[in-house]
């Protein structure tokens, strides 16, 4: 759980616990609202209850069962009847941070006209380069005029940049300019800053919110389904795959060899195999596996190639590091802190290509592609647009009024539910404490499994170590649930016992994962 998460228990027999964001009121308050402009804004006129309940909230856990916990519930995001700053008192900015990723423009573009069409904001800055742009840079008139067409374009009209996150000179800045709402697009380190430029924000006391749309390409940052441009990616990976498909399947024994974006996680390779149908093997960093032996990579190289006559092996970025490690000593970082991966697409080529040259009976064609930066630098697909929009609007509603809980930490999160995409509001914090990663022995790796008919590698010990670490995870979750169900429960007890009322507390049960009942 976020630190800065405010746990709330909602009373009756099958409360459930929300998970809040903070709200400018805790260190402002008697804050002045004015009615939300959109009450008269002839578009919205004819949608029914446009604006979203105080109290609507979104499950994190969408499939239960009758044992199940009602578990955390996040905020709902959307328009408010109610905003907390008048449209010509909004000043607000927009900085992009770390690498490349298709939508970021249209992010952009929708953050800027929603506040503009929907709210009568007209002063938006662009931050030029990053954080550093903040204090070393020129900054960027925003204007819809001026983004209409940007979304067309690949990459960030604003540039981008990695580090330069220095607290102080950010908030001088927002201070000095008078800057009252900063929209950060970034993934977890850019987040993880954002958290950071807001607790300096609160200690001076001033009247501004943070706004965090989490970004990244990977599709690995915690608690949201899918990250926007993660479609775009998979969609141009299949460029890539169909080539090594071709160049592989036009010569004796061809190998093509494809390495996507993947740093921690698998999801880029793992989609873009199961939508291509023509890869034979897929490596990503969640699965382990060795090249020599029975069972190994090579023999089921040598397998494929004598079925098929030829095969496309798709590996994530990250995939292997283990075993490119032993033969290099070098450890090195960028500027945002991630560690330097070696190139295994590279040293996977070498390795299966001096193993069949020692075979002289059955020699290969190998071709190494290596799309990855060719599929961020791309604009957002229709699919990912239209993501992109509803993630920029929800963004703009949050900072202009989250009713009660007002966003000083906010990152939208998304639950696919037959067709439906809700957006809610979610701490900062939350997004930066671990990766999501591909679950091996979830269902959809099986359905990898079974398009390619690679073996997994694991063996029956393997297995048992991977189930007994993703019960540790789920234990480990359930532990900080309760964890923090029991912080907040002795702290409103003892606001009562200082004031006298202890009497007064509302009691009711709670019924937990682990059978604690409050």
């Amino acid at each position: 759980m976020g630190s800065n998460s405010q746990m709330k228990i909602e009373k009756g027999d099958y409360g459930f616990v929300l998970e809040d964001v903070p709200h400018l009121s805790d260190y402002i308050p008697d804050l002045k609202t004015y009615p939300n402009p959109m009450r008269f804004n002839p578009a919205y006129s004819v949608v029914k209850q446009y604006f979203i309940d105080d109290d609507d909230t979104v499950p994190e856990k969408v499939v239960v069962n009758k044992n199940s916990s009602r578990g955390v519930h996040f905020r709902r995001a959307g328009p408010r009847q109610k905003v907390y700053f008048a449209a010509d008192e909004v000043h607000a900015c927009i900085v992009t941070c770390g690498g490349l990723c298709p939508g970021l423009n249209t992010v952009i573009r929708e953050i800027v006209c929603t506040l503009y069409h929907i709210y009568g904001a007209n002063r938006v800055l662009g931050i030029d380069g990053g954080y550093r742009g903040f204090y070393s840079k020129n900054t960027i008139p925003l204007t819809p005029r001026f983004v209409n067409d940007i979304h067309k374009r690949g990459g960030t009209i604003l540039g981008s940049s990695r580090g330069g996150h220095e607290k102080s000179k950010i908030v001088d800045s927002i201070q000095d300019r008078g800057i009252n709402q900063v929209y950060i697009i970034g993934g977890d380190g850019t987040q993880k800053g954002a958290a950071v430029i807001y607790e300096e924000i609160k200690r001076r006391g001033i009247k501004a919110v943070v706004a965090g749309i989490p970004k990244t390409i990977d599709n690995d940052i915690a608690v949201i389904d899918r990250s926007f441009g993660f479609d775009t990616a998979v969609e141009e990976a299949q460029n890539a795959i169909n080539a090594a498909h071709v160049e592989a399947e036009s010569a004796e024994n061809g190998v093509g060899v494809v390495k996507l974006m993947g740093r921690y996680s698998g999801f880029i390779a793992m989609y873009a195999t199961l939508a291509s149908r023509d890869v034979d093997l897929c490596l990503i960093p969640e699965s382990p596996f060795y090249l020599e032996g029975e069972g190994g990579l090579f023999e089921y190289v040598e397998k494929r190639l004598k079925e098929n006559g030829h095969m496309v092996i798709v590996v994530a970025e990250g995939a292997g590091q283990e075993l490119v490690a032993q033969s290099s000593s070098i450890t090195a970082k960028d500027a945002s802190g991630n560690k330097l991966l070696f190139d295994i697409g590279m040293w996977l080529s070498d390795k299966i290509k001096a193993h069949f040259a020692k075979k002289k009976s059955m020699p290969i064609t190998l071709k190494y592609i290596d799309p990855t930066y060719m599929i961020r630098a791309v604009p957002s697909n229709p699919a990912d647009n239209i993501y992109c929009t509803l993630l920029a609007q929800s963004c703009v509603h949050g900072a202009m009024a989250v009713t009660p809980a007002l966003l000083a930490g906010l990152c939208m999160v998304d639950k696919l539910i037959f067709r439906s995409v809700l957006m809610v509001f979610v701490d900062m914090q939350r997004i930066v404490d671990h990766h999501n990663t591909v679950v091996i022995t979830d269902r959809m790796w099986a359905r990898l499994l079974s398009s390619t008919n690679q073996p997994s590698f694991l063996r029956p010990k393997d297995m048992i170590e991977f189930q007994k670490a993703e019960e540790q995870h789920q234990q480990q979750q359930t532990t900080t649930f309760n964890q923090c169900v029991v912080g907040w429960r002795k702290q409103q007890r003892q606001q009562f016992r200082n004031k006298g009322r202890l009497q007064s507390v509302p009691m009711f049960k709670l019924q937990l994962a682990n059978g604690l009942t409050f």
